[in-house]
C-alpha cells in the first residue's frame, strides 16, 4: 500500500512538472505574439535619425511621387481603384488583422473621415494579410468599428508602394494623386490629423483654379 502510495505521489509530480513545462511554453509564446502585435516603430523625421533607426528601410521613399494606381477587391468581391477617387485627397493604409498598433489607429482614422468627409476626405484600408481569411479580415475591421473601404490585396501592390518593412504604413495622397506624406508605425493622433489636412491643404489651389487634377491613373 505505502509503494502504491509514493507511486501515485510520484505520478502526481511528474504530471505537474510536465503541465508547468507546458504551461511556461505557451505563455512564452503568447509573449512573443503579443510583443509582435505591439511593435511600434515609427518612421525617422530626417534623413539623418536614420542610423538611430538601424538603417534607412523606414525613410519616407515614396513622398513626392505618383500614388501608383491599383484595382482591388473589397469585401463585398467589387472592384475598387484608386482612380475612383481622382481628384480627393486619400490616404491609402496598409493594415494587417495581428497588427495592434493598426487596430489602434483605425477607430481614429474613421472619427477624422466622418470629419473631413465635407471636404471629399476618404481612406482606402488594404489589407496585408496571407493567410488570414476574407471572414476574419471583415471580423476585425467590423471589431475596429471601421466603415470606410476595406480591401483585399493582391501581393502585386505592396511592392508598387516601396514594399511594406513594418506595419502599419500610410500614404497621405493629395487631389493630384502625389503622395505628399509617407508613414510607418504607429504615430501620435495629432500626428494623423496634421498629415490628414496636409494633404487636403496640397494640391486644392489648383483644384479651386480650374485645373484638372491628374489623380491616380
Amino acid at each position: 500500500m505505502r509503494r502504491i502510495l509514493i507511486l501515485g505521489v510520484m505520478i502526481v509530480g511528474l504530471a505537474l512538472l510536465l503541465w508547468a513545462g507546458w504551461h511556461n511554453l505557451r505563455e512564452r509564446k503568447l509573449a512573443m505574439q503579443k510583443a509582435r502585435e505591439n511593435q511600434v516603430v515609427l518612421i525617422p523625421e530626417k534623413p539623418g535619425d536614420a542610423a538611430a533607426e538601424g538603417g534607412d528601410e523606414f525613410l519616407p521613399k515614396m513622398r513626392g511621387k505618383k500614388a501608383p494606381a491599383f484595382s482591388l477587391t473589397n469585401l463585398e468581391g467589387k472592384k475598387v481603384s484608386l482612380a475612383d477617387y481622382k481628384g480627393r485627397p486619400v490616404l491609402v493604409n496598409f493594415w494587417a488583422t495581428w497588427c495592434g498598433p493598426c487596430k489602434v489607429e483605425m477607430p481614429w482614422f474613421e472619427e477624422f473621415r466622418k470629419q473631413y468627409a465635407s471636404q471629399g476626405f476618404e481612406i482606402l484600408g488594404l489589407a496585408d494579410d496571407v493567410d488570414a481569411g476574407k471572414d476574419v479580415i471583415a471580423k476585425t475591421a467590423q471589431k475596429t468599428g471601421v466603415t470606410y473601404p476595406i480591401l483585399l490585396t493582391d501581393g502585386k501592390v505592396q511592392e508598387n508602394f516601396g514594399g511594406l518593412d513594418v506595419l502599419p504604413m500610410s500614404f497621405y495622397i493629395d487631389r493630384n494623386g502625389v503622395i505628399v506624406e509617407q508613414t510607418a508605425g504607429l504615430g501620435p493622433k495629432e500626428l494623423i490629423e496634421a498629415n490628414i489636412k496636409k494633404t487636403i491643404a496640397s494640391g486644392s489651389t489648383t483644384a479651386q483654379a480650374g485645373g484638372h487634377p491628374a489623380g491616380a491613373e
